[in-house]
């Protein structure tokens, strides 16, 4: 009973340190890339917008 108890903290073990490693890498990896293209894109499309539309503002003369 006693090996099996060791078996399982093993495990437990290997799974708590898969858990953190994708963590960090979802963290500190993927959703910073994630984030600065949302805000990129929104940039992008305001940028387009402002091209058709003309910048915010009364309409001049």
């Amino acid at each position: 009973m006693a090996e099996q108890q060791g078996g399982e903290w093993k495990a437990a073990g290997a799974s708590r340190r898969r858990e953190l490693l994708t963590f960090f890498i979802l963290a500190f990896g993927i959703w910073p890339i994630v984030a600065v293209g949302v805000v990129g894109g929104y940039g992008f499309l305001v940028w387009m917008y402002q091209i058709l539309a003309g910048p915010p503002g009364p309409p001049g003369h």
